[in-house]
């Protein structure tokens, strides 16, 4: 389905550019009306990040929302993943989310969530699509019917204790230094609160928000400031989140990197052996590392393959009944707690996890080699290179020299005019040759 606004996660572009005034108040309107079911009076909680362009896309959506009779419920700053949680416990109509994630403070975003926490479907996004396009003054609500608006105190407090539930009681964070970077974004006040709460030594950095610093040289999206301070402080663990915590990025006690792929690793064999895994297998996407399908088959875990972007990890997870998935970029969902990616929930888990092995983190997250792996990005202005013979014609020669011993994924970006081409197998030259092939391809196909 060829959308005009919606994309792989919500609506998301440039603040006062594509995510105008005019455009969240619409937006209001067009979920209000689709979310409308029944006689009761309906109500809808926002949330936001830290971005400048919150404030402005926050009060046009609550015009939107009274403008056709829904309360609304401002939430402030949250992580998404509590938006979720909220939505469902508030008994909430609809949810939203005002954040471009791991976007830089220039961008904004909309992403929407139904009665019972989940992002929505693509035939309820087609829906809210088809209104946004149509004039909507004769669905306004009557004078009388108009909806209000008011700001709940004590979410963070709410968020902090589901959060802290989702360990055993008895599990103490004691003993561990913790690093913690929140992206300067939605999660700088209740994420290192819950990790002081749990016992842990916390030393919290990127939790100065001011409207302009979200993800800028901080987050999962860039590690080194984390890195740094964990060598420095001598921590035990770091953690980064993005802008919006769904995401999220491990670092050890010497300051490398941990990704969703050995995250996904650790808490899938962690679980596999407490018997927690609804059943012995979990959910990827296809730009998960062949190394990690390689490790839990070893584990006698199998893997599902699907098409980038959390939701889709989630459908699969509960058409198929599986209760772990995730991605490499560290979205990683527990479906027996959240309803959408939640990473200080996932980090959690991890954390419990390392105390009970008593083993550095290290250790405790290097489960598997990754295989090598080449990611490029080759950007066109227009057309459709991927139908361009020569394209068909260097993928299908990439695949036959590959010969079962890698993978190849090449395919469009959800969000901008971009074509990403991923390569991976146990020969790292191969590899590069058979990308740098198809990205020459794409190349002479986006000049033509």
């Amino acid at each position: 389905m060829s959308r005009k606004y919606f994309g792989t996660d919500g609506i998301r572009g440039r603040a006062n550019g594509l995510i105008t005034p005019e455009l969240a108040l619409k937006v209001g309107q067009a979920a209000g009306l689709v979310f409308q079911r029944g006689d009761h009076r309906h109500r809808v909680v926002i949330g936001k990040d830290t971005r400048l362009s919150g404030y402005m896309i926050e009060y046009a959506m609550v015009a939107g929302f009274t403008s056709v009779g829904m309360d609304v419920l401002l939430l402030g700053p949250i992580p998404t993943p509590a938006v979720a949680m909220l939505t469902k416990s508030m008994r909430a109509d609809l949810g939203v989310m005002i954040s471009a994630s791991h976007n830089l403070f220039e961008d904004n975003g909309i992403k929407l969530f139904g009665p019972q926490g989940f992002k929505l479907s693509d035939d309820v996004e087609k829906q809210i699509e088809q209104l946004l396009d149509e004039p909507i003054d004769r669905h306004l609500a009557q004078s009388a019917s108009l909806g209000r608006a008011r700001r709940i105190d004590g979410v963070h407090d709410r968020y902090i204790e589901f959060a802290k539930r989702t360990l055993p009681r008895e599990l103490s964070l004691d003993g561990l230094r913790v690093v913690i970077d929140c992206a300067h974004g939605a999660a700088y006040k209740v994420v290192p609160e819950a990790l002081w709460e749990l016992g842990a030594d916390v030393i919290a950095i990127g939790v100065d928000p001011d409207g302009f610093n979200i993800n800028k040289e901080c987050g999962s999206t860039s590690p080194e400031a984390l890195s740094k301070k964990v060598r420095e402080m001598r921590a035990d663990i770091g953690i980064a989140l993005d802008g919006d915590a769904d995401r999220v990025i491990l670092v050890d006690e010497r300051g490398h990197v941990v990704d969703g792929d050995q995250l996904l690793a650790v808490i899938a064999q962690s679980w596999k052996e407490d018997g927690r895994l609804a059943k012995p297998g979990i959910v990827a996407t296809v730009m998960s590392n062949l190394g990690l399908e390689r490790f839990l088959e070893g584990q006698g875990i199998g893997m599902v393959r699907t098409p980038v972007g959390d939701r889709y990890v989630l459908e699969q997870m509960l058409k198929q009944g599986y209760n772990l998935g995730g991605e490499p970029s560290g979205h990683i969902i527990l479906s027996d707690y959240a309803t959408t990616g939640d990473g200080f929930v996932a980090a959690l888990q991890v954390l419990a996890v390392v105390q009970k092995l008593r083993r550095p983190v290290s250790e405790v997250c290097h489960r598997f080699d990754p295989l090598p792996q080449i990611l490029k990005n080759v950007r066109y202005r227009s057309g459709k290179p991927l139908d361009h013979a020569g394209v068909q014609s260097a993928i299908v020669d990439g695949e036959r020299r590959l010969n079962g011993h890698g993978r190849l994924l090449v395919r469009s970006s959800g969000t901008e005019p971009v074509i990403r081409v991923m390569g991976e197998g146990d020969d790292r030259i191969l590899v590069e040759q058979v990308v740098d092939q198809i990205c020459d391809a794409l190349g002479h196909a986006a000049a033509a």
